[in-house]
């Protein structure tokens, strides 16, 4: 596969795809990660999803 095209913004079922899902997948983790750690409040309460 050419690697260009890997990290290209092609919609549908892609190889550039995946690797945009995977990125974001771990950017949101760190993203949640570092709020409940900064704020020692679980996200959930903050969006407020769990009335507690």
């Amino acid at each position: 596969m050419n690697k260009i095209l890997r990290n290209q913004w092609i919609w549908g079922f892609t190889y550039g795809a995946e690797n945009w899902n995977g990125r974001l997948a771990m950017l949101s983790f760190v993203s949640i990660f570092l709020f409940e750690l900064l704020t020692s409040r679980p996200i959930v309460l903050f969006v407020d999803f769990l009335h507690l």
